[in-house]
């Protein structure tokens, strides 16, 4: 009864089963997880692991895929406008936090070698976990949400000068006892391992720029999307395994060659196919930091554990606290910042086994610091919880809390998505023409706004099928999308296909590759946001050079009707970047071709009316 089967059975058992229930009682998702291990693990009802070994095993991979799907959102141009958030609040975390420690542990009368490498770890925090907790809250845009995802950003980039700096601790080469695990990179004196280390992570990148990308564009020929799936998995497996094999964090690698791939066209379809693995697999991860608690050491050395644990928990937290105030938070968001990073992370787990296998810390200290890192992941859902129900409450309100979708009262043949500029010029035109629509929004600011002007918006998530349901997309014809978010659209236009094949979807595009996900969705109604407005200035420049109004008024139709045309056999070859140059280059042309042929072709008598001296420039 200890086959793989068994442990899948009791794993996603015990997630079914805890998760409602911790939801229910308001603990959130990731302590129900956590509390499944437990319960699940050796030292309980011993279900699963042989003292917590192999467990981790799960973890590891969770976190490989998670830190795949964080680095594909990390594009350059966005890492580039987060630099002064992310030097100056995540810079200055990682620095002050591994400081403390390193002082704190020489002080203590440990080396300094061991201290450094432990400081580093424990500087550390659960991208994991703080992602999760502020992304179920809905607190990612909050002020809190935005200062710990550039913490957690600049954390993942300080671990490849983390695993640099680790070989150049090691002062004596000693026999590795058989026991011991080896890894390739051991031969190798330290200066060089660091040399590996820079070469493993430069290796990645090149292959995500230069290998990657190539493939994926000859399997996406295929059309096939099982294929595009299996290659994705074998993208982030392929590179765990690589980065595993000289002794490096898997999770690491396949965080560069995220960022890496971040700017390619197959961003969105890389994120959508593996987005269901990596909520299961962060599920097992907590799962499994749960049943790895080794229990029996706390039990022996209680009272040492936990005081470390509380005393890592409030030194990171006040200086948490203290650049919190420095980046001018108030107190509520402050606590949410502080209380969310305070833990030690999952990347520790790598670097203290790095750490134990070049012998810069021995057997037991690893143990004693994987307990108490996954002790401090445990604790720190319930500080927050605490925080959330008893501290919150006294201290100010929230800067974004949570609202109950409203109930919808009216059901129209229209639905229209988004009331922003896009969406509230839409709406305003529909009603101006006798059309009511059902408008939902999900900004609750811009949905008070809107009310005070005179507008009958309702507060909500369009992309859950609850609320489209009770604003009465079983028996409503159109729904129209306005929402400026290429991603959400994406989300939408599935939860319709899926649940409402009734309604014919009519979605905005911000340009032409969202209008191509859009249209390998079976979207048949796209409209660019640009398109018309740029139409229409290249209108008015020709009326003023001369051109009659009417005749401007047909070519801009027929460059409209070509341009879409175009579009629908582009969308085929779109992956193949030479192809899709060329096919452009005679679209072009082509388009160009036939615009000339209509301005010169003789004019019908009601063409001449249109435009004659009288009616020019109308």
């Amino acid at each position: 009864m200890d086959g793989f089967l068994f442990q899948a059975i009791i794993y996603l058992a015990a997630a079914i089963i805890c998760v409602p229930i911790a939801k229910k009682l308001g603990m959130g998702s990731v302590l129900g997880y956590l509390l499944a291990g437990i319960i699940i693990g050796p030292y309980l009802l011993g279900f699963i692991g042989e003292e917590g070994e192999d467990i981790m095993h799960f973890a590891e991979f969770g976190v490989v895929m998670m830190l795949f799907l964080v680095g594909l959102e990390l594009e350059p141009a966005k890492l580039w406008q987060m630099k002064s958030m992310i030097t100056k609040i995540g810079l200055s975390q990682v620095l002050l936090t591994t400081l403390a420690f390193f002082g704190l542990m020489v002080s203590f009368g440990f080396s300094w070698q061991i201290a450094l490498a432990v400081s580093m770890s424990l500087s550390l925090s659960s991208t994991a976990i703080v992602l999760q907790s502020l992304k179920e809250k809905n607190q990612l845009d909050s002020a809190a949400g935005k200062n710990s995802f550039a913490v957690l950003l600049m954390q993942d980039i300080a671990v490849i000068p983390i695993l640099a700096i680790l070989p150049l601790l090691v002062v004596t080469v000693e026999v590795v006892s058989s026991d011991h695990h080896t890894s390739p990179m051991d031969q190798f004196p330290g200066w060089i391992q660091t040399l590996l280390v820079i070469g493993a992570v430069g290796l990645v990148v090149i292959l995500g720029r230069y290998a990657i990308v190539p493939i994926l564009r000859v399997i996406a020929k295929t059309r096939l999307r099982e294929l595009f799936v299996a290659s994705a998995l074998l993208i982030v497996v392929g590179i765990a395994f690589l980065m595993e094999l000289v002794g490096l964090s898997p999770a690491l690698g396949t965080f560069l060659a995220g960022v890496v791939l971040a700017n390619s066209e197959f961003k969105h379809e890389l994120e959508s196919d593996l987005d269901p693995f990596k909520g299961l697999l962060l599920g097992l991860f907590f799962i499994a930091v749960g049943a790895s608690i080794n229990f029996g050491l706390i039990s022996e050395q209680a009272g040492l554990i936990f005081s470390i644990t509380f005393g890592i928990l409030l030194v990171k937290t006040l200086i948490l606290i203290g650049i919190g105030k420095y980046a001018k938070l108030g107190t509520d968001q402050n606590l949410i910042f502080a209380l969310g990073l305070s833990q030690v992370g999952e990347f520790s787990f790598v670097t203290y086994s790095f750490a134990s296998q070049l012998q810069i810390i021995d057997k037991p200290t690893t143990e004693m610091l994987m307990a108490i890192t996954a002790l401090s992941m445990t604790l720190t859902p319930l500080f927050i919880l605490i925080n959330e129900r008893l501290v919150l409450p006294r201290v100010g309100t929230l800067e974004k809390s949570e609202k109950e979708p409203d109930k919808v009262d009216e059901k129209h043949g229209v639905i229209l998505v988004g009331f922003s500029h896009f969406g509230s010029t839409v709406g305003r035109f529909l009603r101006a023409n006798g059309i009511n629509a059902t408008i939902l929004d999900n900004d609750s600011d811009r949905v008070d706004l809107l009310r005070k002007m005179g507008f009958k918006v309702y507060y909500g998530d369009a992309t859950r099928a609850d609320l489209l349901e009770s604003a009465g997309a079983h028996e409503a014809k159109i729904l129209i999308s306005a929402i400026d978010s290429p991603e959400t659209n994406l989300i939408l236009v599935e939860t319709v296909k899926k649940h409402f094949p009734n309604l014919e979807l009519m979605i905005r595009a911000k340009n032409r590759v969202d209008a191509f996900e859009l249209m390998e969705l079976d979207v048949p109604n796209i409209y660019r946001e640009h398109l018309e407005s740029s139409v229409r200035l290249g209108k008015d420049v020709l009326i003023k050079m001369g051109f009659r109004s009417h005749t401007v008024q047909r070519l801009a139709q027929s460059f409209i009707k070509y341009d879409e045309e175009a579009l629908k056999e582009l969308v085929k070859i779109k992956h193949d970047k030479k192809e899709y140059i060329s096919a452009v280059r005679k679209q072009i042309e082509m388009q160009e071709q036939l615009l000339s042929s209509e301005l010169n072709r003789k004019f019908t008598l009601n063409d001449q009316a249109w435009d004659s001296e009288i009616m020019k420039g109308r």
